[in-house]
């Protein structure tokens, strides 16, 4: 499959979710997803707490991740965060208040209509030390070494080009900066008739690849101390969400459950550090 068809999809699924969660339609919306006990129970079961969930907007919390890279990942006061596949800012807020008024947080996606709503978020929640860009991941809208830490949850399956995305980490984040991403991955192949079915990129795993090239991909754009954070089975539920449900057909949805019933999809947690000896090892580093 074409990366742009890929994109292509991609981007109209997630234009759909952020859509219909600003218009509060039938699919995810104030009434369903930001705030909603659906979003918040599927946040909880990756790793969120109650007060992580009660100090964001309504409507932030779409509840889309698989992960939460935050809670492994000790940001300092006055530090620069990226997070990458933004979507409605909740990640980008919670860094947000951990890095202070002295810190920043840019948050990029490539959906404009998930950009307008991080943004709408951001306004109603008084932030001022966040902006969120419109951009892909593997052509970052971002300067060489100048961010502190990278953050990314549940995203970068869906992008085609997951070498370069990493590449374009590692090109922004100054000496000693680390990365820590949750996402998708597989254990094992999955059948052909999943891995080409353009739904289910927007599902989080026709997009997903093998755990063991995931890593090759981060220590190849130049990153060390590789490190699995944690590493767990994605909930038949995850599949089934409200979101998932009207981001594919159902067809699709019933495809994420059968990977999902293969045992072969996993999430993970990764963190890493870029020129990690240059910067003079852990000594330097917090």
């Amino acid at each position: 499959m074409k990366p742009e068809e890929i994109k292509k999809v991609v981007h109209e699924g997630y234009s759909k979710i952020a859509s219909q969660a600003n218009t509060g339609g039938c699919g995810c919306g104030p009434s369903c997803c930001g705030g909603s006990a659906n979003s918040e129970a599927m946040s909880r079961r990756v790793g969120y707490s109650e007060k992580d969930i009660d100090s964001v907007p309504d409507g932030a919390n779409l509840g889309l991740g698989c992960g939460n890279p935050l809670a492994l990942l000790s940001l300092q006061e006055g530090e620069v965060v990226l997070d990458l596949g933004s979507g409605a800012g909740f990640d980008a807020f919670l860094a947000a208040a951990r890095v202070g008024n002295r810190g920043r947080v840019i948050g990029v996606d490539m959906t404009m209509e998930m950009v307008a709503r991080a943004r709408a978020n951001a306004e109603k929640g008084g932030y001022r030390n966040v902006e969120f860009r419109l951009g892909e991941l593997e052509r970052l809208p971002v300067a060489d070494n100048c961010v502190d830490a990278v953050i990314s949850n549940c995203v970068i399956n869906l992008v085609p080009d997951k070498e370069k995305t990493f590449q374009e980490a590692f090109r922004v984040l100054k000496f000693g900066g680390r990365i820590m991403v949750s996402d998708i991955v597989l254990l094992r192949e999955l059948p052909q008739n999943i891995r080409e079915n353009l739904d289910l990129y927007i599902g989080c795993v026709a997009g997903a690849v093998l755990k063991k090239s995931y890593l090759e991909a981060i220590k190849e754009a130049g990153f060390e101390q590789i490190e699995i954070m944690a590493e767990n089975t994605v909930p038949q539920e995850w599949a089934t969400s409200r979101p998932m449900m009207e981001a594919t057909s159902d067809s699709g949805t019933s495809w994420v459950s059968a990977a999902l019933g293969l045992n072969s999809v996993v999430s993970i947690t990764v963190h890493a550090v870029s020129h990690f000896k240059e910067y003079g090892g852990w000594n330097n580093l917090y």
